[in-house]
């Protein structure tokens, strides 16, 4: 699916379009440049979801979780170099993990089982491509 927005409510909306499509253990990967729109994604999500309070990036305090339903987990790696010792393996079953940076994640999931989001600057506005796992179990 490919979003284009012009906003970020548009960029929410995308978020919320996604919290449709996915369950306890799946996996969002979130990539994109700084000040892209990740956060603002997640905040969509979570607010489709029934999360009223603020949702802000866990950039230092590196997870963060929501006790909405289902669960989530989201998680911003941008300041470590991998995920190891962080605990994100912790929520795997649980909880829908939603993963900036994946690049610093690599080991942790099969990509081929996770939603991949990318979201690009295009022009004024975003560019957002959500691919569904390639494999299911």
């Amino acid at each position: 699916m490919t979003f284009r927005t012009a906003s970020p409510e548009e960029t929410a909306e995308a978020g919320a379009w996604l919290a449709q499509q996915v369950g306890p253990g799946d996996v969002v990967l979130l990539d994109g440049e700084l000040g892209a729109g990740k956060t603002t994604l997640v905040r969509g999500l979570l607010h489709s979801l029934g999360h009223e309070g603020a949702v802000r990036s866990p950039t230092f305090n590196l997870v963060q979780t929501f006790g909405t339903q289902p669960p989530v987990m989201h998680a911003d790696l941008y300041r470590v170099p991998s995920f190891e010792g962080i605990g994100l393996e912790d929520y795997l079953d649980t909880h829908v993990c939603l993963i900036e940076w994946p690049d610093r994640a690599l080991g942790l999931v099969d990509p081929e089982r996770c939603w991949r989001v990318q979201i690009a600057f295009e022009g004024e506005g975003r560019r957002i491509e959500a691919v569904p796992p390639a494999v299911i179990d």
